[in-house]
């Protein structure tokens, strides 16, 4: 008789929630993979990452990226948060893989202002770019994650269990 496959995939919990918002509130920098404008082809790039007062997440990029052309094509992305630790299998440490949103925050929207001076505080030497007329943010709103605690540890998470806490 065959046997029914195991579900890795555990019922969503509190823990898996907070572990997704650890990962998201320490990352500094993540994987992006955008829908490339021209070729259509999947495009990775790792760019600086930070929250928001809010929590939300959010990113300062350079209008002359690849990236952010594609963003600024098509908002669908996906962002990896979570590195390996000093010691052991990198496959064993947390992270989490996003389905995002993104939305471009302009230079003249009012909340451009109040990211700059949180993003200085919390990425300082940005100051050496942040000004430049092609630099704008983008806010990475989550749709759905699949968060890996670690072997034997996977989760799948809405929107909703990665809205930021307030």
């Amino acid at each position: 008789m065959p046997q029914t496959p195991i579900n890795p995939i555990r019922p969503t919990s509190d823990e898996a929630r907070a572990l997704a918002r650890t990962l998201i509130t320490t990352a500094t920098f993540g994987a992006l993979a955008v829908n490339d404008a021209e070729s259509g082809f999947p495009a990775v790039s790792r760019i600086a990452i930070g929250t928001a007062p809010g929590g939300e997440i959010v990113t300062l990029v350079s209008g002359l990226a690849a990236h952010t052309v594609a963003l600024l094509a098509d908002p669908r992305a996906g962002l990896l948060l979570g590195e390996p630790g000093e010691k052991g299998d990198p496959l064993t440490h947390p992270r989490l893989s996003l389905r995002i949103m993104a939305h471009q925050i302009r230079r003249e929207d009012p909340r451009f202002a109040a990211l700059r001076t949180h993003w200085l505080a919390t990425h300082p030497k940005s100051k050496l770019y942040i000004d430049l007329p092609d630099f704008t943010f983008f806010v990475l709103r989550p749709q759905s994650g699949a968060l890996n605690g670690g072997f034997g540890r996977a989760w799948q998470l809405s929107a909703s269990d990665l809205t930021p806490l307030d």
